[in-house]
Formats: structure tokens, C-alpha cells, sequence
């Protein structure tokens, strides 16, 4: 599934893609295992990793072999939940914090991050997982997916106004980072005084 805002990328002729998952889908060109990438060292300028950190056994070892297959000052554009309820049933292992997401990625120089999706989604779906507790009936489950979808819908609303202040990141739904690959590692201290939210 093409993740949202990546219409224009990928129809653009200048581009070449190789777009990959670990099941065939309607796009997937290749299957692949995040944790062993089946391509030479420097192979690429730049990887899109759209809600897929969150799906995996080691996000560390498959955020190294990111760093491996690409090019020097080669880009890499990551989106992971955070306040996310579990998606994919039992394929869903890992959340990071923001400090936590840019540590994932401390091989990598920053260009810029922060919530992709804000606090106020967050709150709509824990308002659904709030409501499907109740019950195991999946026609109960049916009508309280409707129900929660029509009462919660403004909530995502106010993430206009909230996502890009800081403090928002720490009720985010989901973190994005955007990186150039660097030899230099980001040290623990200097990963503690960019802390931008309020506490």
C-alpha cells in the first residue's frame, strides 16, 4: 500500500523505484527482509520506510542495513508509530518516543523530525480501542468501530494546530525522521539536550 503523501514521488518519470514488503501486495516489485537487505553496500540515493519499524523483530538491525545500502550523504525518510495502538495483530512489537526514534537512527545526521501524525489521532484511536474492549462479538465490534469513527472523527482535526509544537511530540501517534547518512554517531548526550517537548 502506497503510504499517504508519496503520490508525487513515485510518479515522477526522473525517479526509479524499488518498492518492497515481506508479502506481495499491489505495488511490492521485490520481497525482502528488512533485517538482511538483498542489495550490494551503497546501492541506493535514498529509503522511504512508511509504518514499518513498528512491524519488525530488530527496527536497530534493519535501520543498519538502511544505513548500509545507501549511497555517502545518502537520504532516508522514516514514519514510525508512537502512540499507536496495536495494528497488524501480531506483527506489531516496538514504539518509540521521539528521543527514541532519533537514537534509532544516530548513524544518521538530522535534517528534520517531529510528529506525523499528532496527539489528536492518537486520542481518536484510543477512544476506539477504549470502546472494542468491551467486547469479543464481531458484530458488537462493527458497530462500535462506526460508532467510534463518527463521535472521535474532529479529534484529528485539531492535529493542524498541534503537530508541529513541541509539545505535541510526546502524545504523537507517529514520529517522522528525515536523515543524511554520516560516519559520525550521535552521542547519548547530545541525544538528551535535543529534547524539545516540555515534559
Amino acid at each position: 500500500m502506497l503510504g499517504e503523501g508519496m503520490d508525487d514521488l513515485v510518479n515522477n518519470p526522473n525517479v526509479d523505484w524499488v518498492e518492497s514488503d515481506v508479502s506481495f501486495g499491489d505495488r511490492t516489485m521485490l520481497i525482502a527482509d528488512g533485517h538482511s537487505l538483498p542489495f550490494r553496500d551503497g546501492f541506493f540515493d535514498a529509503v522511504i520506510c512508511q509504518a514499518v519499524l513498528e512491524h519488525v523483530l530488530d527496527p536497530h538491525r534493519v535501520v543498519s542495513e538502511i544505513h548500509r545500502v545507501l549511497k555517502d550523504d545518502g537520504l532516508v525518510y522514516a514514519e514510525t508509530a508512537f502512540m499507536a495502538q496495536v495494528h497488524g495483530g501480531k506483527y506489531d512489537f516496538t514504539r518509540f518516543t521521539h528521543l527514541g526514534h532519533r537514537r534509532l537512527f544516530r548513524h544518521f545526521e538530522e535534517i528534520e523530525s517531529g510528529a506525523c501524525c499528532g496527539p489528536g489521532t492518537a486520542l481518536a484511536w484510543s477512544w476506539r480501542y477504549f470502546l472494542l474492549s468491551f467486547t469479543s462479538s464481531r458484530a458488537v465490534r462493527g458497530a462500535l468501530r462506526i460508532a467510534s469513527a463518527l463521535s472521535a472523527f474532529p479529534l484529528k482535526y485539531f492535529d493542524e494546530f498541534l503537530v508541529d509544537k513541541p509539545s505535541a511530540l510526546d502524545g504523537a501517534m507517529g514520529l517522522f525522521f528525515l536523515g543524511r547518512k554520516s560516519e559520525e554517531v550521535l552521542s547519548d548526550r547530545q541525544l538528551l539536550g535535543s529534547y524539545r517537548s516540555r515534559g
